[in-house]
């Protein structure tokens, strides 16, 4: 079977979601192709699968396609959302009405987004939508050991990350200013173009990982960053801002908003015998490898 799936730009957080969901179709016995058009996509392929987004369909010509499929996996974006962000393109889908309502009534298409549904949000859609969080790319992500990395109580790795407001920026520099008093060992690599291995081998030998999410997560905790996933599938210990999809999905990842307490669930890890520290970090990798790779996303999507 061939699934078709579009060709990510070449950076941003897209790239690994694509090259995530590419592996795990290929580990579930699936031949990837990548299309730049829909033109490329030959229909004589009998059957076929094709991975779209909503943003990507700009003409009604381009359904012709998605009907001879056998199966469409379709990602959503709200037609609404909350003020401020629900002004910035970024955040709402711009799919034509015409277009929602030839794809609603399609028996082959499966609608997805990675966040939890709120109704209000999608009231564009009759058609169920499913949520398939983000997950950890077990395949490309292979860590070594690697002892530069192990002197760090706390590592992070990422980037600014603008949003269309640049919220996050200031999010990332109020919480790191908290550390430089804290007296941890911190590995905070903030747009270092880290290789993919570095970043890897970081995550993996560090003590503990950090997450921070964007403002409109902290707020209506819908969804949960990639961070969530590779940090548990690497490191196994991980303290993290609060965000509701991540609460809900890992109850035991100890979180906060306020920074001082961030830092002190980081330093009661840290106080953890070594046998206790192995346990968790077991059990929280363990999870993450048996319910949220990318493989267990593409087959809760077959299955759906």
């Amino acid at each position: 079977m061939k699934i078709y799936i579009k060709r990510p730009s070449v950076k941003g957080a897209w790239l690994w979601i694509t090259k995530g969901y590419a592996n795990a179709w290929e580990k579930n016995g699936f031949i990837v192709e990548y299309y730049d058009s829909f033109e490329q996509i030959n229909s004589k392929d009998t059957p076929y699968y094709i991975m779209v987004r909503d943003w990507d369909i700009k003409e009604i010509s381009f359904l012709r396609v998605l009907e001879k499929a056998e199966k469409v996996f379709f990602f959503v974006q709200p037609s609404r959302f909350p003020e401020p962000w629900g002004r910035h393109p970024n955040f709402i889908s711009i799919i034509r009405p015409n277009i929602v309502n030839k794809v609603d009534k399609m028996e082959n298409i499966y609608l997805w987004t990675f966040a939890n549904i709120n109704q209000q949000f999608y009231s564009q859609w009759t058609k169920k939508i499913h949520t398939v969080p983000l997950a950890f790319d077990n395949i490309s992500y292979i860590p070594e050991k690697d002892d530069r990395y192990k002197r760090y109580d706390i590592c992070f790795v990422g980037g600014w990350a603008n949003n269309g407001f640049n919220e996050k920026k200031q999010i990332m520099i109020d919480i790191f200013s908290k550390f430089k008093d804290s007296g941890l060992e911190c590995g905070f690599f903030i747009n270092r173009n880290l290789s993919h291995q570095q970043e890897c081998n970081l995550l993996a030998n560090s003590k503990v990982a950090l997450n921070i999410h964007d403002a409109y997560q902290r707020t209506l905790g819908l969804d949960t960053n990639e961070r969530t996933f590779k940090s548990l599938g690497l490191n196994g210990l991980l303290v993290s801002d609060k965000v509701l999809q991540l609460e809900e999905i890992f109850p035991q990842v100890p979180v906060s908003l306020d920074v001082g307490e961030i830092i002190e669930h980081i330093k009661k890890l840290l106080d953890l015998t070594e046998n206790e520290t192995r346990v968790i970090k077991e059990e929280n990798i363990q999870n993450v490898l048996l319910n949220h790779c990318y493989v267990n996303r593409v087959k809760q999507m077959l299955e759906g």
